[in-house]
């Protein structure tokens, strides 16, 4: 009787924190790291803020379980997916697999993926934990670019495709509101063809035109200046989150007082803000500044995304990762993320007039163009996945790969 109770208790403490959960994922997603609390988790689930420490002693270890679940089924698919027999095949289920988990968390068949943008702005031990479960999920994945055809690639463009492959997965969140779960099929068809074709027309080859850095890159970054501050601020909020980029940490960097940073900031949401702003201004200058280039649309949309890729290793860079958004409050991250889709919207007006005069095979602009911002938002990163490649490299190792084709040469 003792051992019926315990199995029935012990069901019972696994459902109720099944559901604790799912209802933290919810908000982890829509408050972040930063507005999830016990006291929120449990209202959701019908308990008060001291029985929910039963299961979840902290906030953190809370947002690390979501994560942490998170991951579990990412490994499942990933799995699943290389249990076909060729790469190609393998790209193909992973994406179906992927799409369908995120179709059933849509339509409320299944929990919701968390996002794992906000990894850190997780205290310790909890990022250390969920941050080496990410690296075992990364290394398996990276197993697809080892397949038979694919041994010219070396390790270091193996990172990276992996790399951008999962960039693919994650930005889609961002973009398949736009799209009726029931069509998540066709999407994985159009995400599918880019990724394994690209998007040149057959005749045309990776021979972008140099655009020079110092003319997309902001003025101003030999004082300490206001753009001093955002660059500072910018590779401070990439490696440690905003959690982890606090005003001692930006002053730190630069050899100035606290009294100093707010003399040319007011905030540090506003300084988030104007980090933003800064990233936009950049690549707009670099895509209008493509636009001016001699050739087809082809060579214009290949030369903005080589010269934005060796930006982000420049000593101007990198730019400021959209997983910074999360950190603003819900007004100031909407307005964020349309200054954002404009970015993508003028690659997918490029990618139409490539399409148009035949520059361009037939894709959907839309996608590509965001999977195009999803690769150069994730390029500022490859300096830590690839820590020996060069600058005037980037553009092959990263952003070549998605317009060429993931398994091309």
């Amino acid at each position: 009787m003792g051992q019926a109770t315990a199995v029935h208790a012990t069901g019972r403490f696994v459902r109720k924190r099944e559901a604790i959960l799912d209802a933290a994922t919810e908000l982890l997603n829509a408050r972040r790291v930063k507005g999830l609390t016990l006291g929120l988790a449990a209202e959701a689930v019908d308990l008060s803020t001291t029985s929910i420490t039963y299961y979840f002693k902290r906030k953190d270890d809370l947002a690390a379980a979501c994560m942490l679940r998170g991951i579990a089924t990412l490994a499942e698919i990933v799995n699943r997916a290389l249990a076909e027999p060729a790469p190609g095949a393998q790209l193909r289920s992973l994406l179906s697999l992927y799409l369908e988990r995120v179709r059933l968390g849509e339509l409320g068949q299944a929990p919701r993926l968390p996002g794992l943008a906000e990894l850190q702005a997780l205290g310790e031990p909890q990022r250390i934990e969920v941050f080496q479960a990410f690296m075992r999920l990364f290394r398996k994945l990276r197993t697809l670019f080892e397949g038979e055809g694919l041994e010219w690639l070396s390790r270091g463009r193996r990172t990276a495709r992996t790399r951008m492959l999962l960039e693919q997965l994650a930005w889609a969140g961002a973009w398949l509101p736009k799209y009726d779960p029931d069509d998540y099929g066709r999407v994985r068809e159009r995400m599918y063809d880019i990724l394994t074709r690209g998007v040149a027309a057959e005749d045309r080859g990776w021979a972008p035109l140099p655009l020079p850095i110092d003319r997309i890159a902001p003025a101003g970054r030999r004082e300490i200046g206001r753009d001093t501050f955002l660059l500072a601020a910018t590779r401070l909020i990439n490696r440690h989150g905003y959690k982890g980029a606090s005003v001692d940490k930006i002053s730190a960097e630069l050899h100035v007082t606290k009294g100093s940073f707010y003399h040319h900031n007011d905030a540090k949401d506003d300084l988030v803000v104007a980090c933003f702003q800064r990233t936009f201004e950049v690549m707009t200058r670099a895509q209008r500044l493509a636009m001016d280039l001699p050739g087809d649309q082809w060579v214009r949309l290949s030369s903005v995304a080589a010269a934005l890729a060796e930006y982000q290793l420049s000593e101007h860079g990198p730019l400021l990762r959209t997983s910074a958004l999360a950190a603003l409050p819900e007004p100031i991250r909407a307005e964020m993320a349309g200054q954002s889709n404009r970015i993508s919207d003028r690659f997918a007006s490029m990618i139409s007039d490539g399409i148009a005069e035949g520059s361009i095979r037939p894709v959907d602009p839309f996608i590509a163009a965001q999977m195009l911002n999803a690769t150069l938002n994730a390029c500022s990163e490859l300096g830590f996945w690839v820590p020996d490649v060069k600058q005037k490299a980037a553009p092959a190792v990263f952003a070549r790969p998605l317009l060429m084709g993931v398994f091309s040469r």
